[in-house]
C-alpha cells in the first residue's frame, strides 16, 4: 500500500535524505552533478507564495517525494483598455495578462521502488492541490535528454513540450574580470528595480506578479543597471522614474540571487588527470592573476553559485552593457567564494551574445513542459497558453532554479 501525504519535517528528514542519496547515483565512468540541499528539503520552494511537499510512504519507509509551488505569472499581453487611468499614448502600450501557474520540481522515486506508479501518483496528487488552489497551468523543467522524466510527463501526465531555454554557466576564476571603463554600473534599490522591471519587462513570459517579494528577499544579492559612462541625462542617478522618462541610447539590467546559501553542487566521476589539470589551472591563475588565464573552478568538491535573473536591456549596445554586468557579477561571486555564475535565458534572447559562458559547462537546451489543469477555464486574452508561440525572452524565477 502506497500512501501519499504531506512532508513532516519533524520525522521525515532522514527518510527524504536517504531517497535523495539513492537517486543520486551517476552513470558509471561519467561526470555527474550532485546536489546538497543543506539539510532543508523544501529549500527550493520555501520562498514561493504557496508551496507543498509530498512524500510517498510504503509501510514506514519513504520511497518518493515531490515538491510544488504556485504563483501568479505573465502568460501574454494585451493593449490597455482602461481609458480612465491611462493617457492616450499609454493605450498603445501592452500590459501583462496574468495567470495562476504551478511548478513541479524535485520529483524523486527510490530506485528499488520504480515502475510501480509511485511517480505518477505523486504528480496526480500534487496536481489536485494545484487545482484546489486555483492554478490554471502546471509546468516542469527537465533535461531534454532525460527520457524517463520526459516520457512520464508527456506520455502519462498529459504535458506538452513548451519552451527550451538555455542554461549558461561561467566559471569564477581566481582573477577578477575587467569591466569596461566605458560602462557605469549602478546598484538599484529594490523599489527602483521593481519600477524598472514592471515598466519594461512585466509582459515577458513567466514574469512573477510578486516581483517585489523576490527583490526584497534576503537571498537577493543586488540589482544592477549598466549605462554608458556619462550617459545619464541628469548627470547622476535620480531614480527609475527619471531614468525611464529619458533613458540613454543603450542600457542593461539584471539581478543576482544567492543560491549558495540554499544548496551546493558537486561534480563527481572525474578522473585523477582531470582533477589535477583543474587544480593546476587554478594554482597558475592565483599565482599570476595579471595574466587573466581561464581556470577550471573547484567543482569537484561542494561549491555554490550566484544566479543572474531579470536580464533585460534596450539599445544597439545593450549586449555590451550586459557583458559588463556579467563581469561585475563574476567579481561579486569571486569575493563570496562562488564556484560558478549561472543564468537561464530563452534560446532567442537578444542579449545572449553578451553573456560570457563556457559551452562545456552549460546546457544548450533545457526543456519546460506545460499542462492546462482544467478545460473549464476561460481562454481570456491570450487563448490557451499551452498553444502559444514563444517570445524572444523568458523570465526565470530564481526561487525555482
Amino acid at each position: 500500500m502506497i500512501v501519499v501525504r504531506e512532508f513532516d519535517p519533524r520525522k521525515d528528514g532522514v527518510g527524504v535524505e536517504e531517497v535523495e542519496r539513492r537517486c543520486e547515483v551517476g552513470p558509471s565512468g561519467k561526470l555527474s552533478l550532485f546536489t546538497d540541499l543543506l539539510g532543508d528539503p523544501i529549500c527550493r520552494v520555501r520562498n514561493s507564495p504557496a508551496f507543498l511537499m509530498l512524500v510517498a510512504e510504503m509501510g514506514e519507509e519513504i520511497v518518493g517525494m515531490i515538491r510544488g509551488c504556485i504563483k501568479t505569472v505573465t502568460c501574454g499581453k494585451k493593449l490597455s483598455r482602461n481609458v480612465k487611468n491611462y493617457s492616450y499614448n499609454d493605450l498603445a502600450k501592452p500590459v501583462p495578462v496574468y495567470t495562476k501557474a504551478a511548478y513541479i520540481l524535485g520529483l524523486r522515486v527510490s530506485p528499488s521502488h520504480r515502475r510501480m506508479g509511485i511517480g505518477l501518483k505523486l504528480v496526480h496528487q500534487m496536481e489536485d492541490w494545484f487545482r484546489q488552489n486555483g492554478a490554471e497551468y502546471s509546468y516542469i523543467a527537465t533535461e531534454n535528454d532525460n527520457n524517463a522524466s520526459v516520457n512520464l510527463f508527456t506520455d502519462k501526465c498529459g504535458y506538452s513540450k513548451f519552451r527550451t531555454p538555455s542554461i549558461l554557466v561561467n566559471p569564477v576564476f581566481a582573477h577578477r574580470v575587467p569591466v569596461s571603463n566605458r560602462v557605469a554600473i549602478i546598484k538599484l534599490t529594490p523599489s527602483d528595480a521593481e519600477i524598472l522591471y514592471r515598466r519594461r519587462f512585466s509582459t515577458t513570459e513567466f514574469f512573477p506578479r510578486d516581483i517585489d517579494s523576490v527583490l526584497k528577499n534576503k537571498l537577493n544579492v543586488g540589482n544592477f543597471l549598466a549605462v554608458p559612462r556619462g550617459g545619464l541625462k541628469s548627470g547622476s542617478w535620480a531614480g527609475s522614474d527619471s531614468f525611464l522618462s529619458d533613458p540613454p541610447e543603450s542600457w542593461a539590467v539584471l539581478s543576482v540571487w544567492n543560491c549558495k546559501d540554499v544548496f551546493r553542487l558537486e561534480v563527481r566521476g572525474a578522473s585523477r588527470l582531470k582533477r589535477t589539470f583543474a587544480k593546476t589551472t587554478r594554482a597558475v591563475d592565483k599565482a599570476l592573476p595579471f595574466l587573466r588565464l581561464p581556470s577550471v573552478p573547484a567543482v569537484f568538491r561542494p561549491f555554490g553559485l550566484y544566479f543572474m535573473y531579470g536580464l533585460g536591456g534596450e539599445g544597439p549596445r545593450a549586449a555590451k552593457m550586459m557583458k559588463a554586468l556579467c563581469g561585475h557579477v563574476h567579481n561579486l561571486g569571486k569575493e563570496s567564494g562562488c564556484g560558478v555564475v549561472v543564468t537561464e535565458v530563452a534560446n532567442r534572447e537578444p542579449l545572449k551574445l553578451g553573456i560570457p559562458h563556457w559551452k562545456m559547462l552549460s546546457c544548450a537546451e533545457d526543456l519546460w513542459c506545460i499542462k492546462r489543469l482544467g478545460e473549464d477555464y476561460s481562454d481570456g486574452s491570450v487563448g490557451d497558453w499551452t498553444k502559444s508561440t514563444p517570445g524572444l525572452s523568458i523570465f526565470v524565477d530564481p526561487r525555482e532554479f
